[in-house]
């Protein structure tokens, strides 16, 4: 009865703690304590979101951390079976770096590459032709308007074979159009910067000639 009395007791400790530091927050059957809220209302620490299934989009849950309520680190989305669907990072709240997504079956489907923009800095240096002299680059700061730009190479997969089928690559938002690659029928990548050379055609009579040429017999 003591014993049932101390753990007790100590529950009730721990609820007033909490309540000390957040003003909202969840505990799992685990024990874990997770959406919390601070006294400011930010979203803090480890979250978990579950979506249903909304004018045929698929529902899915997400898990992942909070900052001062800013999406922080690894985030993870599963599908309504459980299965892992997306491996995603964010700093400043929004994406950064590469992100991975994948079919139900757990296949990978897409590779994608941001860049988040640091509000407090939201200014980049690049690299662009001089305009009197084309062939000097200069630098050049740019402010960027989004705060998240697709930025780096995104590979798409063939959810059949696991064959890569296209790539591009973004730089700050914009597509180097000398960068895109396609899968053609043949299954070789084939780059629209460096296209493969044509097939030659060899004339009939010239095919015709070989074949007299070559020794009978097979000896």
């Amino acid at each position: 009865m003591n014993k049932i009395c101390l753990v007790l007791f100590l529950l009730m400790i721990g609820q007033s703690l909490l309540a000390q530091h957040w003003i909202d927050y969840f505990v799992t059957p685990r024990g874990d304590t997770i959406n919390r809220i601070d006294k400011q209302k930010f979203k803090q620490g480890p979250w978990s979101f579950h979506y249903e299934q909304v004018r045929g989009e698929p529902g899915f849950d997400e898990e992942g951390y909070f900052v001062d309520d800013k999406k922080e680190g690894v985030w993870k989305k599963y599908s309504l079976m459980g299965d892992l669907i997306a491996n995603e990072f964010y700093k400043f709240g929004y994406r950064d770096g590469k992100q991975q997504y994948y079919t139900v079956l757990g296949d990978l489907l897409r590779e994608e590459s941001w860049k988040a923009v640091n509000p407090k800095n939201p200014y980049d240096t690049i690299l662009v032709p001089d305009l009197d002299h084309p062939d000097i680059m200069v630098e050049k700061i740019i402010k960027h308007e989004a705060a998240e730009v697709k930025n780096g190479t995104w590979t798409y997969y063939n959810s059949s074979t696991g064959a890569v089928a296209k790539t591009e690559k973004f730089i700050f938002g914009q597509v180097d159009k000398g960068q895109i690659t396609n899968l053609d029928s043949n299954r070789k990548i084939t780059s629209n910067k460096d296209p493969l050379p044509p097939v030659k055609q060899i004339p009939k009579e010239v095919k015709q000639w070989d074949k007299t040429k070559k020794p009978k017999g097979g000896g």
